[in-house]
């Protein structure tokens, strides 16, 4: 009798827990079908292009200040991304600062010129194939009106105490420019007065106190030669752009382009020290949809004619974010200048280096800096993305995907350029300085079905490229050794072999009669992808 309650009592639980497992297995499935990564397609016609490739993006780079650019590691550095990002133009704090030796008077007052230190650095930018975006700041001491300054360097932010001297001093410079390099040369360069004025931080004067000294300045560079561009006002925040048009229109002032900045945090546009807390912001249009607002409205203006540059761009304003080391900044960075498409002339990422000393020099191989690459040159994630972008060729293709860039050479090769971002902050409750210091792995986001059509008949190489989450990512590496604050010399050689560029996958394909050609591929959150297909 009580074996036979027993086997009853067995039985009945196993018919509960056969129940079980299967109301256990019907949620597995449901949640393995609702975690199925998505499809993206992108469809592309060998024969069906848009034309050239807009370039903006490799336009201009920035440099924190002149005297920088009298370093060996730095110049060894600008060399370097010269030959793999194809940068065209460079802008530069402190060019007037008087670490740069520029100016001073003699016991009469008399002004006394010296460009030897701004040869040197300009004669190297040239070398390499670039070329000055000229800022003109900061005021030198013996021509500032008040001893305030601003950085670790000490730049002198005040406005002129004599301002036919101010202009003067700014004619004789570009004189000299022509007598060097030739009318030709600086024909092509780009004079830009100060850096963010309407920061009290930077300009101790007043909004009317810039004009004046943009007018000094632009009657200063035209009266060398007439078809020299003068630009401004080179504003924080997309600051001042219709105040300035006003002006120049109502007083007659010359102005060839107008410049201004943004960044992609939240609130603040200074931190000298370092020191400020940021949050990402949350906008799918943060920096992009100013660059085409100020488009807009430049053009209500009626100045379709005039040039705009951004002389100033990245995802934060503080050179101690750490989103700046994150492989996050990647796709960041190529969401962005998709987005703006043909509403400026140039995006300068602010900076090329960390060689970068506006709160002094920094302790640590990874602080957040700004750079594409760090001290020692090791390359950034921030880094592959120009890099790919310099890769596409120069013909565009016809493309819907909205998060890639298509392209073809002039040796018939194809280049696909695709990314995925997404913003993983988790928004107001946490600071850029505590989340991305973290180990952040990428979650899987979707597959990728490339089709390819038209494609010529023949046999060609595929080689992948690929920025993420521990791919070409030496800062997630630096974190796992532990965040030394001083690198060995094999630590360098580590974090450059984890970040050294080379393709992740190489295959042999034969492309037949049908001229189609399919790829799929899965992504994660923040991956960048670079296909080449070369043609044997």
């Amino acid at each position: 009798m009580f074996k036979s309650k027993t086997n009853i009592f067995n039985f009945s639980h196993l018919y509960h827990l056969l129940i079980f497992l299967g109301f256990t297995a019907n949620l597995i499935s449901q949640n393995l079908s609702s975690t199925k990564l998505n499809q993206r397609t992108i469809k592309l016609d060998y024969n069906n292009t848009t034309g050239k490739l807009n370039t903006m993006f490799k336009e201009c780079i920035g440099a924190g200040r002149a005297n920088e650019g009298l370093r060996a590691d730095w110049q060894q550095q600008l060399a370097m991304v010269k030959q793999d990002c194809d940068f065209k133009y460079i802008r530069m704090h402190g060019l007037l600062t008087d670490d740069m030796g520029v100016y001073k008077q003699d016991e009469k007052g008399n002004p006394q010129y010296n460009y030897q230190y701004i040869d040197v650095l300009y004669d190297y930018i040239i070398s390499v194939g670039m070329k000055p975006f000229v800022e003109l700041g900061f005021m030198p001491n013996y021509l500032a009106s008040a001893d305030k300054t601003i950085f670790w360097w000490k730049g002198n932010i005040t406005p002129p105490n004599n301002y036919d001297k101010w202009q003067a001093l700014i004619e004789n410079l570009v004189a000299h420019f022509t007598e060097r390099y030739g009318e030709d040369e600086v024909k092509t360069w780009y004079f830009e007065v100060w850096n963010e004025p309407n920061l009290d931080g930077f300009w101790s004067g007043t909004q009317d106190e810039y004009f004046k000294l943009y007018e000094y300045t632009a009657k200063a560079i035209k009266n060398v030669n007439s078809a020299y561009r003068i630009g401004g006002p080179a504003t924080a925040g997309n600051g001042w752009i219709a105040e300035t048009i006003n002006f120049t229109n109502q007083n007659n002032v010359p102005i060839d382009f107008i410049s201004t900045h943004s960044y992609g945090v939240k609130h603040g546009y200074l931190d000298e020290f370092g020191t400020s807390g940021t949050i990402l912001s949350k906008d799918q249009w943060s920096v992009s949809a100013d660059i085409i607002n100020v488009r807009k409205k430049m053009d209500n203006l009626s100045k379709q004619n005039l040039e705009l540059h951004y002389t100033e761009w990245s995802s934060s304003y503080t050179p101690a974010d750490p989103i700046h080391d994150s492989y996050h900044q990647a796709a960041y960075i190529l969401q962005k200048i998709k987005q703006t498409g043909t509403a400026t002339n140039s995006m300068s990422y602010w900076v090329f280096t960390d060689i970068f000393e506006e709160s002094a020099p920094r302790f640590t191989p990874f602080h957040g800096g700004f750079g594409l690459l760090n001290y020692q040159g090791i390359k950034k994630p921030a880094y592959y993305a120009y890099q790919f972008m310099n890769k596409l060729g120069e013909t565009e293709l016809q493309n819907s995907d909205n998060c890639s860039w298509a392209t073809k050479n002039n040796k018939g090769d194809l280049q696909l350029l695709l990314w995925d971002f997404t913003n993983t902050h988790p928004g107001d409750m946490e600071l850029n300085q505590t989340y991305y210091i973290k180990d952040l792995p990428s979650k899987p986001k979707e597959k990728v079905n490339i089709q390819l059509s038209n494609l010529p008949k023949g046999n060609y190489s595929l080689e992948i490229y690929k920025v993420g989450y521990k791919n070409n990512d030496p800062y997630t590496a630096y974190l796992n050794m532990g965040k030394p604050n001083q690198l060995t010399k094999l630590q360098v050689t580590q974090l450059k072999d984890e970040s050294n560029g080379k393709p992740f996958l190489i295959e042999q394909i034969k492309v037949n009669s049908n001229n189609n050609f399919n790829k799929e591929i899965d992504i994660n959150e923040n991956d960048v992808l670079f296909f080449k297909i070369i043609k044997k």
